[in-house]
């Protein structure tokens, strides 16, 4: 009988497990929280200078604007989105033609579906498009 050692216990085979720690993007009120308690547990005896203080509040102005105009963008692309779907909905019971390879393609649009940011044509054969290949659309 052979005593052998269990392979998971040699050093080169040791991985440690990963640490987890949340979220990895800072925020406005994570860095909130951090610059009250850096004034809170500062050194009465020697404060914080109020140019480090004013700079800290300006780089929380900052990202504060930063939030809010990505926030206003993400709006703006939905509405965007939604503009081009009710502008696409014009051609429903209309005649669309689209180059597929070498061969000019037609249906008529039956419905408008927007999915990932993109506006499709569901055709009355059953098959659906990307409007963006639509090269010409006329009435019925």
């Amino acid at each position: 009988m052979t005593n052998s050692v269990d392979p998971s216990l040699l050093l080169e085979n040791y991985r440690p497990p990963e640490r987890k720690t949340g979220n990895q993007i800072l925020g406005k009120d994570d860095f909130l929280k951090i610059l009250l308690v850096q004034l809170q547990n500062q050194d009465p005896l020697n404060p914080m200078e109020d140019k480090e203080f004013i700079a800290q509040m300006a780089n929380f102005s900052t990202l504060e604007q930063m939030i809010n105009i990505s926030s206003m963008f993400e709006r703006l692309m939905q509405t965007q989105n939604n503009q081009a779907l009710l502008r696409y909905s014009e051609w429903i019971g209309k005649n669309v033609y689209w180059q597929e390879e070498e061969n000019t393609k037609s249906g008529v649009v039956k419905s408008v579906l927007q999915k990932d940011n993109q506006i499709f044509l569901e055709l009355d054969n059953g098959s659906i498009i990307n409007a963006s290949l639509v090269i010409k659309v006329e009435s019925k």
